[in-house]
């Protein structure tokens, strides 16, 4: 479909939890918008007024990992560590681990966990669900 109507693959958000960004991926990303989540991470992390503690990139969302975003997901560790600030990958289904191990792709400097709330206790941070212990509790 072209003209006004046409339906763009827009940018994927970039949440902040504390200092550590977010990043939520449903269904498929487009090569646009995979290149696009790249600079849009990359500027946020360069240009925040406080140091990024780390990114959680949550695919859970996602059945397929082609070789172009796993080379994105790869370039996005990368750059994040250069800037250091480490990344981790959550939510990854066995049919898309299967996928990148067929494809040879091995995400170097790119952390993995099952969940958010784990990549959240890799990057030392707890999960914003978690309930808050009161040390008077149960005095």
């Amino acid at each position: 479909m072209t003209g006004p109507f046409a339906i763009q693959p827009g940018p994927v958000p970039v949440l902040a939890l504390g200092d550590v960004l977010l990043v939520t991926v449903q269904g498929e990303l487009h090569d646009t918008a995979a290149e696009q989540l790249l600079q849009d991470l990359t500027q946020r992390i360069a240009t925040s007024p406080t140091p990024v503690g780390g990114v959680v990139i949550d695919i859970s969302g996602v059945e397929i990992v082609d070789s172009f975003l796993g080379r994105i997901l790869a370039e996005i560790a990368a750059t994040a560590r250069l800037l250091a600030t480490r990344t981790v990958l959550a939510g990854m289904r066995p049919a898309v681990a299967i996928t990148l191990v067929e494809l040879g792709l091995t995400l170097p400097g790119l952390d993995t966990a099952l969940d958010v709330e784990r990549a959240l206790s890799l990057l030392g941070r707890p999960s914003p669900a978690a309930p808050s212990t009161h040390p008077e509790e149960g005095a």
